[in-house]
């Protein structure tokens, strides 16, 4: 039987690898791999095929909305008139909400990555027998796994 799990790359996983070499289970049936962190920089824009789930234009959006009602409100005053008052303020607000989001996301998130200092994480398969898996999935767990699956291997 294989079990595999993935770790943060802790001195928890070290800690599990010694309870495992403990209760039996040999260094050739430990195999352990760590993943490598993202060099390049993500994209900030979305392809038609490709989203990250991160929108860049809903506090654009938002502060359109505000900057056009009080443009349109002002504008009853000014020259121009209501409506190229609030299509100067949805301009405005659109642009301004634009570039508030891309400074959190250049700046402000980038700094905080950085000062994590993100590791990578760590996937470790165990070969063991049949009657082990239990105890080893315990001891996997008990060390902080993040995940853990077991696959039956043909004898």
């Amino acid at each position: 039987m294989q079990i595999f799990s993935t770790f943060e790359h802790t001195i928890y996983l070290e800690l599990a690898i010694s309870e495992l070499e403990q209760k039996g289970i040999q260094k050739e049936d430990i195999f352990v791999v760590l993943l490598e962190n993202r060099v390049e920089e993500r994209r900030l824009f979305d392809t038609l095929d490709r989203a990250d789930g991160i929108s860049m234009i809903d506090i654009g959006m938002a502060l359109a909305t505000a900057f056009s009602v009080i443009g349109a409100s002002i504008g009853f005053i000014l020259t121009w008139g209501p409506i190229f008052w609030g299509l100067i303020g949805a301009s405005g607000g659109f642009l301004l909400g634009f570039l508030i989001k891309l400074v959190i996301l250049k700046v402000i998130r980038k700094r905080q990555r950085l000062l994590k200092g993100k590791q990578g994480e760590v996937i470790m398969i165990v070969d063991c027998d049949d009657s082990r898996t239990d105890q080893v999935e315990n001891i996997l767990w008990d060390h902080f796994a993040l995940g853990v699956a077991k696959i039956k291997t043909r004898p």
